[in-house]
């Protein structure tokens, strides 16, 4: 890619989107399509008794490429119409088909056509990242399903559980925002050869009435552009809701991911899980010591980048007037393309994070066993009760005793609970025993299991299913 440094670039394109997404949303892309589109109506009119020749239509597939964008800009300018400055532009160069190119048809044959394959291409770009990420959690997963860590509700501590079964929950969000992605593909349709205002008209015409000979091309085009569904009726455009369900899935995998990445800095500042850190890589400018958790800050500024656009495809959904408007056009260009290059940027810091994360065991221990004595007090407490103490004056020792040491703690002094309980006469007959109490296992509860049990029943159906797709990689470009 070349640096202009006197116009504007997209930092999407120019800082973190991968080359497959930047391609797909290429002008390159864009009017290539066209003309492919262009072509296979032709092909379909010719096949069907138009007078359409194949001599024509040999002239289009040969002069597919090169695209004159010098020319096509230049016809813009006069044109004011970039439909129809391109169909200019590749006349001349196909000057036998030139009479027929674009026979029939409305510009959003070719806008919202090409538009649909590339939501459909994006979204299939999408789901490979996405199952390799949900590969990447499995194995991080199933590695520390067993390891005892702090659990926190409200961001206070809460009753243990495993750094595994964390990571389960991440996973389990994935899962669904890939049922979510599978489902919207499964919405995608061609919008097919509709006419102007949908109704067919102009074909109808061409056809001389032949309704059946309408029907079939529009058949004929979806199939040669790769499509089986297409929209039964349409306006002049396909139904702008198709770019908002779309655009849910493409918000879901970004709130999952502004989770996992907030979890993740929270979890840094603990010190107990890092994001990677490379050997020459600098966190501040000013503070030299510093390991700022700057891919995960990403992944959570480019997901909220895509949380908000899904408000405004709502919008666009809701005011298409009638049979079409044409205040759609200029944010669409800009909303549906950063929307996949943005959620492209996301899973790709996903990969490269998940396939990096770094724990640190002793941290994570010490961390739950400053917190442990509080947790594991109801247990405690039942333990004294099997050896003979008074439900209710244990109660009110352990709460004394647990006020005292959290106080203790605010003040600047380590947690002396166990010590505390270890000394009070209530609670001889449990002394010797308060250590095995407080092991750290014995409050996880079934997480361990139930990563096993998730992976078998969950995630691995679905690698299953996509195991054609892995083995993407994730790589920071800048």
């Amino acid at each position: 890619m070349s640096f202009e440094s006197e116009n504007y670039q997209s930092p999407l394109a120019g800082r973190y989107a991968s080359v497959g997404m930047r391609r797909l949303f290429s002008p390159a892309m864009k009017f290539g399509t066209w003309r492919k589109l262009w072509l296979a109506l032709a092909e379909g009119e010719h096949e069907l008794g138009l007078a359409v020749s194949e001599e024509q239509v040999e002239e289009l597939r040969a002069n597919l490429e090169p695209i004159n964008f010098e020319a096509a800009q230049a016809y813009e300018k006069e044109l004011r119409h970039d439909v129809m400055s391109h169909v200019h532009a590749w006349g001349d160069q196909c000057p036998k088909a030139r009479g027929i190119l674009h026979l029939g048809a409305t510009s959003c044959y070719v806008t919202d056509n090409t538009d649909a394959i590339i939501l459909r291409d994006g979204v299939r770009m999408l789901r490979a990242q996405l199952v390799s990420v949900i590969e990447q959690f499995k194995a991080f997963a199933l590695e520390y399903r067993c390891m005892p860590t702090l659990g926190f509700t409200h961001y206070q501590p809460a009753q243990a559980t495993t750094v595994g079964k964390r990571a389960t929950l991440w996973m389990q969000d994935l899962l669904d925002d890939l049922a979510d992605l599978d489902h919207a593909e499964s919405m995608i349709r061609f919008r097919g050869v509709k006419g102007t205002t949908g109704t067919q008209a102009s074909f109808l015409e061409l056809f001389e009435g032949d309704h059946d000979k309408v029907r079939e091309l529009d058949k004929r085009v979806a199939q040669k552009m790769g499509f089986e569904k297409r929209f039964a009726v349409t306006g002049q455009t396909y139904p702008r809701q198709l770019d908002f369900r779309v655009g849910q899935a493409l918000s879901s995998i970004a709130q999952t991911a502004h989770k996992f990445a907030t979890d993740l800095r929270l979890l840094s500042n603990r010190k107990e899980l890092e994001e990677p850190f490379e050997s020459k890589q600098i966190g501040s400018s000013a503070m030299p010591w510093k390991r700022n958790p700057m891919r995960s800050e990403r992944i959570c500024s480019l997901a909220r980048l895509v949380i908000s656009h899904l408000d405004n495809c709502a919008h666009t959904a809701a005011n298409q007037w009638l049979e079409r408007t044409l205040d759609d056009s200029a944010n669409r260009r800009i909303v549906l393309a950063e929307m996949f290059l943005a959620t492209d940027a996301i899973l790709n810091l996903l990969l490269n994070v998940s396939s990096g994360l770094v724990v640190y065991p002793h941290v994570v221990n010490r961390n739950l066993m400053a917190e442990l004595p509080f947790l594991a007090s109801e247990a405690l407490m039942m333990e004294a009760v099997k050896a003979g103490a008074d439900r209710q004056d244990v109660h009110e020792e352990v709460r004394q005793a647990s006020f005292a040491a959290a106080k203790g703690i605010k003040e600047g002094r380590d947690n002396d609970l166990t010590e505390r309980l270890k000394k009070s006469p209530l609670l001889a007959g449990v002394a010797s025993r308060i250590d095995e109490i407080l092991d750290p296992e014995r409050y996880v509860g079934r997480a361990p299991q139930q990563v096993l049990e998730f992976m078998e029943e969950e995630v691995d159906p679905v690698l299953e299913k996509y195991k054609h797709l892995l083995g993407a990689t994730g790589e920071v470009r800048v």
